[in-house]
């Protein structure tokens, strides 16, 4: 029981710092953009799950690609890529992109007539 309770309280405390961490870097430039893109696109509420998928992808390409189309650094693979704290930073951007574009769609289908783009 005591390991239930710990693993728990693991996965409760990146949730709660995951939406946090997620909602921060969603917050930037980059992310409006790309939040706004993809609740622009999406058709419907049960595309949310592969929308916010999809815009996470995009966010992480373009974190590594816009130095280099920019041509201030050579391409390389984003470091630490193949270690835990990569793939958590990628959660909590998923988790904060799900959330803002569930929030603009939701904006979307009451002010845009017809619900606007995205059919």
């Amino acid at each position: 029981m005591h390991d239930f309770q710990f693993y728990l309280n693991e996965i409760i405390d990146f949730l709660r710092t995951g939406f946090r961490d997620g909602f921060a870097q969603v917050n930037a430039i980059l992310g409006i953009i790309i939040a706004l893109v993809a609740a622009y696109l999406l058709p419907s509420w049960r595309r949310l799950l592969p929308v916010a998928l999809g815009a996470t992808v995009v966010h992480l390409i373009a974190e590594v690609m816009l130095p280099v189309l920019d041509n201030r650094q050579p391409f390389h693979l984003p470091p630490g890529m193949l270690e835990l704290p990569y793939w958590r930073d990628a959660i909590a951007l998923f988790l904060g992109y799900l959330v803002v574009i569930a929030i603009f769609f939701f904006i979307k289908k009451r002010v845009l007539p017809g619900g606007g783009g995205g059919h």
